[in-house]
């Protein structure tokens, strides 16, 4: 398991859970999950992605948790999540089934938010019964379905076999990312983030990367390398937004275009200028407001309809 780093004050410090629960996936895999805000409250699942933990979403927590039941898991390997020999797309649309079953009711709706990993997380389990019956709406956050690698950025030179050679050695480089340092915060902010995040927010994503183990990492980074899943995103048949940052090295905006193009019933894009790739840290309250709007329009509003003038 990973040594949790997190940052101990601030809008990124990791609320509280008013419960916590263990999950098992098919193949044995046990998940760690926290639950807050009322039980009664419509739900909320939200899943992170590559080399991040639970408290990648400590800011949409904090701020839903008043009058939301927030579920969030931390990813086989990630954060209190024991790694797992499985790598792969089906084991991860395993783990949400596996997540889903676990905290919602029979038949009941949530607004599911993924972001990266998360998202693709999503994309995998389309088709699974579980998703079918429990997501109301989805958004998926700075995410693609393929050509991660290919697309990325974060070599500022022209695409090309070249600059897809040097960024699959440095997105899966085994190379131990060691302590916080002001190198290590400029480095993953010019990988993952806009140009003008501030310095409390570059700390906390720099604190939760930095305390994935080197061994996870490594093994996700070859699944993200070989992803494709473009076959998944036309079998997302639920009312799906998508947000992501102009300035995203990692999953540029043409991912997001794709994914909404391909959608059977995409809500649009929501570019965010000069963000990077970390949308829910950089930009809280947007995408916060923006799974808000999402459970009001699609979830909470089917679970407790209007009752019509004269019925």
């Amino acid at each position: 398991m990973s040594r949790l780093m997190n940052v101990a004050s601030g809008p990124y410090a990791p609320p509280v859970p008013a419960r916590e629960l263990t999950a098992v996936s098919a193949d044995g895999a046990r998940l760690h999950i926290e639950v807050h805000g009322p039980d009664s409250a419509p739900p909320v699942v939200l899943a992170h992605g590559w080399a991040c933990s639970t408290a990648f979403w400590a800011a949409q927590i904090r701020e839903l948790a008043v009058d939301h039941r927030v579920i969030a898991y931390d990813q086989r390997g990630h954060g209190r999540s024991p790694a797992s020999p499985d790598c792969g797309t089906d084991a991860l649309a395993d783990d949400l089934e596996a997540v889903l079953k676990a905290t919602l009711a029979p038949g009941e709706k949530a607004v599911i938010a993924g972001h990266s990993m998360g998202g693709m997380t999503v994309m995998a389990a389309a088709d699974r019964p579980a998703l079918c019956e429990h997501a109301g709406a989805v958004l998926l956050c700075s995410t693609g379905a393929s050509r991660l690698v290919a697309e990325s950025t974060v070599i500022p030179i022209r695409a090309g076999k070249l600059r897809t050679w040097l960024t699959r050695r440095i997105l899966g480089s085994r190379a131990p990312l060691g302590p916080v340092t002001p190198i290590a915060r400029a480095i993953l902010k010019y990988g993952t983030m806009g140009p003008g995040s501030a310095p409390h927010m570059v700390e906390a994503c720099a604190r939760i990367v930095h305390a994935c183990p080197r061994k996870v990492r490594y093994a996700w980074s070859q699944v993200l390398d070989l992803l494709d899943l473009d076959h998944r995103i036309r079998e997302l048949t639920v009312p799906t937004a998508v947000v992501v940052g102009t300035a995203d090295r990692l999953t540029p905006p043409v991912h997001a275009h794709s994914l909404a193009a391909a959608l059977p019933k995409g809500l649009g894009v929501t570019e965010l200028p000069g963000l990077g790739h970390m949308t829910p840290i950089e930009a809280p309250e947007l995408v916060t407001g923006r799974i808000r709007e999402l459970v009001t329009t699609y979830t909470r509003a089917a679970a407790y309809p209007q009752v019509k003038e004269g019925a």
